[in-house]
């Protein structure tokens, strides 16, 4: 870019390329397909849980053993976190390998 920072000529016809390539679109449509798939995994895992909390309170604060101390809703918590990083790890596997090889393709042909 200049110097004034408006962009320059050969930077709007990349740009342009780019946005016209038919792998832009396509890596577009996929990352978004699968943002949103995630997305609704763990708002369907977070709900259910607060629905659980919601509608049958008593079966969360049963005991896990007789005697102890632990309920059935502490590994069920912890299971609704361990998810929410778990579906982080899958989307960040997953762009650092098939979205970046689809990105760094889009970039070399747009050179």
């Amino acid at each position: 870019m200049s110097s004034s920072n408006q962009p320059t000529a050969a930077h709007l016809a990349s740009v342009d390329h780019i946005r016209n390539n038919p792998k832009f679109a396509e890596l577009v449509r996929k990352r978004n397909a699968f943002a949103w798939t995630l997305s609704a995994a763990m708002l369907i895992i977070y709900f259910g849980f607060i629905l659980i909390i919601a509608f049958n309170k008593a079966w969360l604060g049963t005991l896990l053993s007789e005697g102890g101390v632990t309920t059935i809703g502490f590994p069920i918590g912890v299971g609704v976190i361990l998810s929410a990083i778990a579906l982080t790890g899958v989307y960040v596997y997953r762009a650092n390998g098939e979205f970046d090889d689809m990105n760094r393709q889009i970039i070399e042909e747009s050179r």
